[in-house]
């Protein structure tokens, strides 16, 4: 049984793509001589196993024993949580089934592949948290030399000033957001309605 993921932003990617997931997929199982029950999938974004279908329809296939190994051609395409991991190996166990990871040489079928498979999920989650504190501190250096982080301003000054101005004069964000919808002031997004939640994102927004 084969799994493959991919998030909305790696759709492009050929690496990680679906199809180069699958081929590896087939591929691997045809050298081992197995026969394939078939390949579940999912596009999303998010790196837990929660809320993705296609994973849950696999789970249930391998522990209906109507295939008795989960193939996966990279293994953060399973899961890129330790926790999420070291439940579905557990899981796998208690339930008798077998998960390989094909980038990795993962395999617990042996002992030896289940050791592995726990220092490569620890390696790995070692990895990103070292990524997410220096990306914190690149974007801590940037914004202390005046640097603006974020997308780029897309509403004129002019609206947003006359905002502020409104604001200071004391008129409820439901006030603005109608003045500016009568007098057809498009939004940051060049939209035609505004709402005094956009008022609020717009204030915030300078404030910050």
């Amino acid at each position: 049984m084969g799994y493959v993921r991919v998030s909305t932003i790696e759709q492009g990617d050929s690496g990680a793509g679906l199809e180069a997931q699958r081929l590896a997929i087939k591929a691997e199982v045809t050298k081992r001589g197995w026969k394939l029950a078939g390949i579940f999938e999912d596009v999303m974004s998010g790196s837990t196993v929660n809320g993705r279908h296609g994973l849950r329809d696999a789970l249930a296939t391998v522990e209906s024993r109507k295939a008795r190994t989960l193939i996966v051609a990279k293994l953060d395409r399973l899961s890129r949580s330790l926790a999420d991991f070291a439940a579905l190996m557990e899981r796998s166990r208690k339930k008798g089934w077998s998960l390989v990871a094909l980038d990795l040489g993962v395999d617990t079928t042996t002992p030896a592949g289940e050791m592995m498979a726990s220092v490569v999920a620890s390696v790995a989650q070692y990895e990103r948290r070292l990524i997410g504190v220096r990306t914190k501190e690149a974007v801590a250096v940037k914004r202390a030399r005046g640097v603006r982080m974020g997308r780029p301003r897309l509403l004129p000054e002019t609206v947003a000033a006359r905002i502020r101005a409104m604001d200071g004069q004391g008129q409820t964000l439901l006030g603005i957001a109608r003045t500016l919808n009568l007098e057809l002031v498009p939004t940051a997004q060049g939209g035609k309605l505004w709402h005094a939640s956009t008022v609020r994102s717009i204030l915030r927004r300078d404030a910050a």
